[in-house]
């Protein structure tokens, strides 16, 4: 199994990360912010406190060792890129970043990500694919063993919750966006209420994936 380090814990970082660990993968979860990190603890192989935007304090965390390095930093685009390139520096064989913008997208790029992520875009065109396709889920390998998927909601979900629904607990998958006619609504949290009309993107393993499709 490959070694991957995921940097920046926020809803779509902290999903990648449980979803590789649970695929089987050794994980380093870094996060500047000690809360997150101390979250997402139990749930990965190593994390740590660490300023990914600072040279030193990230070959401290022996990045070197690692195959892959999953950059998702949220808001912050500048510190995004500088820590995408810092990776690459040190290294680091594949580097895959997440953008928020399509400007961050290229810029990204142009620093030397591997692969760039932009799950809002990557959501409007899979809600427009699935308008016009009668196909079953389709997925995105974001890194070996984790897989992006749009999908639309079981009816036993609608109503519910996404804690209510057991998401995480029955099927390990976790949502980080849902589209609602029209309007994207980006890491929603536990409390938020599924309906029929929504379309929701989802990250998980290829078997969690596969478990929800016996459902339908």
């Amino acid at each position: 199994m490959k070694p991957f380090a995921v940097i920046g814990l926020g809803r779509f970082g902290s999903n990648v990360a449980r979803a590789l660990y649970d695929a089987g993968h050794e994980v380093l979860a870094i996060d500047s912010n000690l809360e997150l990190v101390d979250e997402i603890a139990p749930h990965v192989t190593h994390a740590v406190q660490a300023d990914a935007t600072d040279e030193e304090s990230l070959l401290a965390t022996g990045i070197r060792n690692f195959d892959v390095a999953i950059v998702s930093i949220g808001a912050d685009a500048e510190a995004s890129i500088l820590a995408t390139a810092l990776c690459k520096e040190a290294g680091v064989g594949y580097v895959v970043a997440k953008a928020i913008s399509e400007l961050h997208y290229k810029i990204l790029e142009k620093v030397g990500a591997d692969k760039v992520i932009f799950p809002e875009r990557d959501m409007a065109l899979r809600v427009a694919h699935n308008l016009i396709s009668a196909r079953n889920l389709e997925y995105t390998e974001v890194v070996p063993g984790c897989f992006m998927a749009e999908i639309t909601p079981l009816n036993a979900w609608v109503g519910k919750t996404m804690l209510e629904a057991g998401l995480r607990d029955k099927f390990n998958i976790s949502v980080i966006a849902f589209r609602d006619n029209g309007r994207l609504s980006i890491n929603p949290h536990s409390d938020y209420r599924i309906s029929a009309q929504h379309t929701l993107l989802a990250v998980g393993t290829m078997e969690s994936f596969r478990k929800l499709e016996k459902q339908r």
